[in-house]
Order: structure tokens, then sequence, then C-alpha cells
């Protein structure tokens, strides 16, 4: 891995919890930050609040909702168009079980249920459309953040339009993240961009675990450097396929181990976002 203050790293969803806290490390070790939110008001608070903190002026606000994949590409077209290299890459934007919809299944601008289309969809079609830019700045590292909360995908009902539940939602969105991760180090060289995934902890004081009104377990500060961990340890290099929690290797579902239904996963993910 190059140094850090030489990197270029996206973050997605970093104006708030896990993403912001990782956005204001990587910005405080020197590296060029790009800070992605829904938000234009919050987004360039959160710009002016890292580059106070830490003295790094390297630190760019990119806005985009994930909820529209038309969205996602605009965002990605931002990065190509404006950055010659990006080094890292972290999927960290997502939404809870409850929030938003209060428990009530709702459904992206594309029409696809929401959380899958939040968690999962936009990741996998910002990731396929900077791979290239990715690989072409090797060494590089792709990092998802994921859940120890994992559901089965039902391929007869992606969508969840019988029998909604939130957490099912949001447990088979990560599942999907796990599985995209295995599938991308696959194609991958590892020698050159990894991809590996992680639950960076249970029940960190995040705003989706207090709007669910859940005790906070795992702090910030243990969370944020367990990802940042997967970004910058210099042992992780040539790591790939990975699931961790937190610091630790562990096996994710048995889903995600199951190359059919990853393929699955990977034909229907590419027909819903148009590759």
């Amino acid at each position: 891995m190059r140094p850090l203050a030489e990197q270029t790293i996206l973050v997605t969803g970093a104006t708030d919890g896990l993403g912001r806290a990782l956005a204001g490390q990587l910005a405080a070790g020197g590296a060029t930050v790009l800070v992605h939110g829904r938000d234009q008001a919050r987004g360039r608070q959160t710009v002016g609040e890292i580059i106070g903190e830490t003295g790094n002026r390297a630190v760019h606000w990119l806005r985009a909702d994930l909820a529209s994949l038309d969205e996602v590409r605009g965002l990605a077209d931002q990065v190509i168009a404006e950055w010659t290299a990006l080094h890292g890459l972290v999927n960290n934007a997502g939404i809870g079980t409850t929030l938003p919809g209060d428990g009530r299944r709702l459904e992206s601008r594309d029409g696809y249920e929401l959380r899958f289309a939040v968690n999962y969809l936009a990741g996998y079609l910002l990731t396929r459309r900077l791979l290239g830019l990715v690989e072409r700045s090797a060494p590089a590292r792709i990092v998802n953040v994921s859940s120890a909360a994992q559901s089965p995908i039902d391929f007869d009902d992606v969508m969840l339009t019988r029998d909604y539940d939130g957490m099912r939602a949001y447990a088979q969105s990560k599942l999907a993240q796990v599985m995209f991760t295995l599938d991308l180090a696959d194609e991958l060289d590892p020698g050159r961009v990894t991809a590996n995934c992680l639950h960076p902890g249970t029940f960190m004081p995040t705003k989706m675990v207090r709007a669910a009104g859940v005790t906070p377990v795992t702090s910030l500060k243990d969370g944020t450097r367990a990802t940042l961990r997967l970004l910058v340890d210099p042992e992780l290099d040539g790591v790939s396929g990975r699931y961790f929690n937190g610091e630790r290797p562990a096996e994710p579902q048995a889903q995600a181990r199951d190359p059919a239904a990853r393929r699955r996963l990977r034909d229907l993910s590419n027909r819903l976002v148009g590759l």
C-alpha cells in the first residue's frame, strides 16, 4: 500500500456516524477524502468541520441520493471526471431497519425495495462504474461496510412484496453486500486491488441505531478502527474476499458461499442497474 497521504479515498454516507468518523481519520492521515452524502447543507458543513479539525484542505463534497440509480451514475461520472486516481472506495452509506418508513415497505425512485436499493444496489453500481479507475490506481482497496445481520435472499421475492419486514429487508441487503464482495474478489488480482467487507460493530451509537431504539454496544471508535484497518493496514496487502467481524476474520451466512446463489444475484443486479 502507498502512504495514506498519497491516496484518494471515497467514503459514501460520510456526513454522519461511522462514515463521518472514518472520513475524519483519513483526512487526519493526509489522504484526499471524497465525502459523499445526500444533504447539501450538511455535506458542506461536514467538509468544513473536517478541514477545521485536521488542517487538511484536500477534503471534497460529493452529493448524490443513493435511492436513485441515475444519481449513483452521476456520482461515479463526477469522480471519474474530477480525479485521476481512486485508491480506496468505502461503500458505507445505508439505511437501517426502521427509518425511513417506520417499518413500512418503501421503494426507491427506480421502483425497487428501498433497503435493497440503497444498501446494496447503489454500492454495486457505483463500484462497477468506478472499477476501471480503481484498477488503474492500483494498489487499491474496496471495503463494503456490511453487518452481522444477514438473511438469505429469496430469489422468488427479492423485493419483499409479500410479508415485508424491515429487519429482513435490512439483513437481506447486507448479505447481498457480502456476496458481491466475494464475487468481486474472485474477479480481481489481489496483488493490485482487494475487496473485503466487515461488520464494524454491534449497535454502534449511530443515527440508524438510535432510530431503532436499541442500546449501543460497540463504540464508534472501535467500529472506525476496524474499518480503517481494512483500508490502510499493510498486513492486509493481498488479502481479499474476506468477511470480518470487527477486526477478526469470520464466516458469513451460508448463502454467501453458494456459487449458484451468487451467480443469480450477480445476474439480477446487472439487470436491475442496467449493466
